[in-house]
């Protein structure tokens, strides 16, 4: 008798796994994976022709939110494969057999994903010991520099000039450099390298290059933003100055003069391509347009609520596959009190109250 009602519940757990593998599992998962690749091809390109201000937050805000669905769809493809080793599903009180016929995702997919996560989190974790060696040496290079002003001037024959993130930042111009700007031109640069300060653009920096670390794809989108931050500084400085004429001169012979000459990687008048600067620089401002933030907008939201939505799925797959497990360990006919209450001890854990109260009734 006591294995007749066994096989009935073996039974009953088969008819719910087949039942809970029925409907196939949405690919909302793949989504941000998607929007990664897709930015990589219009944005930066379009960025480029875009008012350099919001173009950066908007970069900005793409990077991360791409960063963070890239790293979560990862995170959720991998969790696929891990929940299914014998091992954790039983530390996880949850039927493997239930998880398998819920979830489309292939093992490979699963094992590929998981290396892909560990490899972007070593990547993260290498850039920014990195980026906490090079604030650390950037302060270091703000106590050294001469006086204790703002301006800092190197009595270097070699053109350099840039914009030294600290607390506070510094600007670093050489004698070099100087001697080859007229009273105008010096104006401009020098407003061109506080703008850079002002704006606290070696933030944006360090989100971009953190990002492009963790998602490779998104590299072209830093590229993009380091461009477009020079921008940004070249419309300050314009702003400041009054004449955009004086610092598209000021830009190009500055980077003119620099050719060749190595200098630290931070933030300077003579980054970027200065060709598409100095055309920028002659023409009219560009036009603030609110289309292609929009459709942006959109598409970052679209990833976000599909990795919300992903994330939810695996979330009741794993409750599904657990309540297949509490339901294969009720207590088949024909058992004794005491058997069935052992069992009830051992097995009640893994189930939720409601689940308890489902399997109290069917005792009844």
């Amino acid at each position: 008798m006591e294995q007749d009602g066994a096989a009935a519940v073996q039974v009953g757990g088969d008819d719910a796994v087949d039942g809970l593998g029925g409907g196939a599992r949405r690919l909302s998962v793949y989504v941000p994976l998607l929007v990664s690749a897709l930015l990589t091809l219009p944005v930066p390109r379009l960025a480029r022709r875009l008012a350099p201000r919001p173009a950066a937050w908007a970069l900005a805000c793409a990077a991360l939110v791409t960063a963070a669905g890239w790293t979560g769809s990862l995170a959720l493809l991998a969790f696929t494969g891990i929940a299914q080793i014998p091992q954790v599903a039983a530390e996880g009180h949850w039927s493997v057999r239930a998880l398998r016929a819920q979830d489309p995702v292939h093992l490979t997919v699963a094992a590929v994903s998981a290396l892909l996560l560990a490899v972007s989190l070593v990547r993260l974790a290498a850039a920014a010991l990195r980026h906490v060696r090079q604030v650390a040496r950037a302060r270091r290079e703000c106590a050294r520099l001469p006086g204790d002003t703002e301006l800092a001037v190197l009595d270097d024959d070699a053109p350099l000039a840039f914009a030294l993130a600290g607390t506070p930042g510094r600007i670093v111009v050489s004698r070099g450099m100087l001697r080859c700007l007229d009273d105008d031109e010096r104006s401009a640069l020098l407003a061109h390298e506080r703008a850079h300060l002002n704006a606290g653009h070696h933030r944006f920096l360090t989100l971009w290059r953190l990002t492009a670390a963790v998602n490779p794809l998104l590299r072209p989108l830093a590229d993009a933003g380091a461009f477009v931050l020079e921008r940004w500084a070249d419309e300050a400085a314009a702003e400041r100055v009054g004449d955009r004429a004086v610092v598209a001169r000021a830009v190009g012979r500055a980077a003119l003069a620099s050719a060749g000459v190595s200098r630290p990687s931070v933030l300077a008048a003579t980054g970027g391509v200065v060709p598409q600067r100095v055309r920028a620089l002659l023409a009219p401002p560009p036009p603030r347009r609110t289309l292609p933030f929009v459709a942006g907008a959109l598409l970052l939201t679209l990833c976000f609520v599909s990795l919300a939505d992903a994330a939810s799925d695996s979330d009741e797959m794993v409750d599904s596959a657990k309540r297949v497990l509490c339901a294969a360990h009720r207590a088949p006919a024909g058992t004794t009190a005491a058997t069935t209450d052992h069992r009830r001890r051992r097995h009640d854990f893994c189930c939720g109250d409601r689940d308890r109260a489902e399997i109290q009734g069917h005792r009844v």
